[in-house]
């Protein structure tokens, strides 16, 4: 039974009736219990057992944008830089995976890919961090070998490693948010791979293939109004500039 979780979104409101919008459109999901925004500070608190992917696809129908700013854990915020080992490109970066904990058995990821040929593509948690050779050197899914060890019932399951998929369209581009059973501190250290393929063989050169190493986020999370003491930029124009570069 999942318990009660808090979460945090920054949404563009400008009056009363888009607060009034956000807020029915969000206790329409099944696991909603509380929803509190903040016009003056463009916030939307949510306490509730729904998926945070699903809250997010609900601001979004109203046709407001949303980013998760934060919730209700501590040292929650991790961040993998998705890059083509392919020498055959130079613009190697080609995806960004936000994920937050937001309760002590449930990540959410942020998984946003530009560049790519269109089609569907598949991001699994590797077990190791190594990206020396690119994806080839990631090696097996996490968790895939425990949960065959567990016996036949068990084995029907997915590994937590299998975080889901993204479609990527004509322009090179895929958005996707993902809820996984998993902690933060599980993750760090790890590699994310994206490809056509869950289980491979990768192969470096394959443009089209891209691997990680998921980092903490330190800070992030903890700054309501600006995304970097250094640039102080607020989360508004975080997003404009990563648009720019086709990364949001």
């Amino acid at each position: 039974m999942i318990e009660p979780f808090q979460t945090t979104f920054a949404v563009p409101m400008t009056c009363e009736s888009c607060v009034k919008h956000v807020s029915t459109s969000l206790y329409k999901l099944d696991g909603i219990n509380k929803v509190d925004a903040n016009l003056k500070e463009q916030l939307v608190f949510i306490e509730g057992t729904a998926p945070p992917s699903s809250i997010v696809s609900a601001i979004q129908d109203t046709g407001r944008d949303a980013i998760l700013r934060g919730s209700g854990t501590t040292n929650s915020s991790a961040v993998c830089i998705l890059e083509t080992h392919s020498n055959s490109v130079s613009n190697k970066v080609r995806g960004l995976a936000r994920m937050v904990q937001v309760s002590p058995n449930m990540t959410l990821v942020d998984l946003t890919i530009n560049g790519l040929a269109p089609g569907k593509y598949h991001a699994t948690i590797r077990e190791a961090g190594d990206i020396s050779q690119g994806a080839a050197s990631a090696g097996g899914i996490w968790d895939a070998l425990k949960t065959k060890v567990l016996g036949s019932d068990e084995a029907q399951k997915e590994p937590r490693g299998i975080f889901g998929s993204v479609e990527v369209d004509q322009k090179g581009r895929g958005n996707v948010f993902l809820d996984r059973p998993v902690a933060i501190w599980e993750l760090i250290g790890r590699s994310m791979v994206v490809s056509g393929t869950k289980e491979g063989p990768f192969k470096r050169e394959d443009e089209n293939t891209l691997v990680g190493v998921i980092a903490r986020s330190a800070g992030v999370w903890d700054n309501d109004k600006m995304v970097c003491s250094c640039s102080g930029k607020n989360v508004w124009e975080e997003r404009q500039e990563q648009v720019g570069q086709g990364m949001a």
